[in-house]
């Protein structure tokens, strides 16, 4: 299938930093009520969509239970969307998105299963058996970050200014020749 874009990931700080010391303690003591009545820092997995286009997206993770998929996550254009809410659970996650307007997907080789509607499927093995589509996520590495984005952006957009990750299959193809793989025929 048609790629549509670039991807490229950032870590997201959600921490605060004052510029200067405080300069008296009732300055300190506001600063501490402050940031004790603000809550803890955001720690979450956000897909901002940097494209003009309609996208559809599927999140796959591995937790305590095993494996996860969800989707669908409907993002119009230039908008953004938090996946996962609170400390991440996994330090690898896996995207697949889909243009709804112009066609092309982001997708990679590590497969998981997904539908058409709206789903939540526990389990990566046996998608087609199961009565699910198999699907070809791509790999974020959070670097075990508290928070992470995903930019997706059109393949005409400026490219990251480092070179992305290469990504490697979940789960290893079959070896050369086996069954599961068709023969070439002259």
């Amino acid at each position: 299938m048609m790629r549509v874009g670039q991807i490229s990931t950032r870590l997201v700080h959600s921490g605060f930093w004052p510029r200067r010391p405080a300069a008296t303690p009732c300055a300190a003591l506001a600063l501490v009520l402050m940031m004790a009545c603000s809550g803890t820092a955001a720690a979450d997995f956000r897909l901002c969509n940097n494209t003009g286009s309609r996208v559809g997206i599927a999140i796959g993770y591995k937790d305590s239970d095993g494996w996860t998929t969800e989707g669908w996550w409907n993002l119009g254009a230039r908008s953004c969307e938090t996946l996962v809410k609170g400390q991440l659970v996994a330090r690898f996650y896996y995207i697949y998105a889909v243009d709804y307007d112009r066609g092309g997907e982001w997708s990679g080789k590590a497969f998981m299963c997904t539908r058409d509607k709206e789903f939540t499927i526990r389990g990566i093995e046996d998608c087609l058996a199961r009565g699910y589509d198999r699907t070809g996520f791509f790999e974020v590495d959070t670097t075990e970050q508290r928070s992470w984005t995903v930019q997706l952006t059109e393949s005409t957009d400026q490219a990251p200014q480092a070179p992305l990750p290469q990504y490697t299959p979940l789960i290893p193809s079959p070896p050369a020749g086996s069954p599961a793989q068709p023969k070439q025929t002259k």
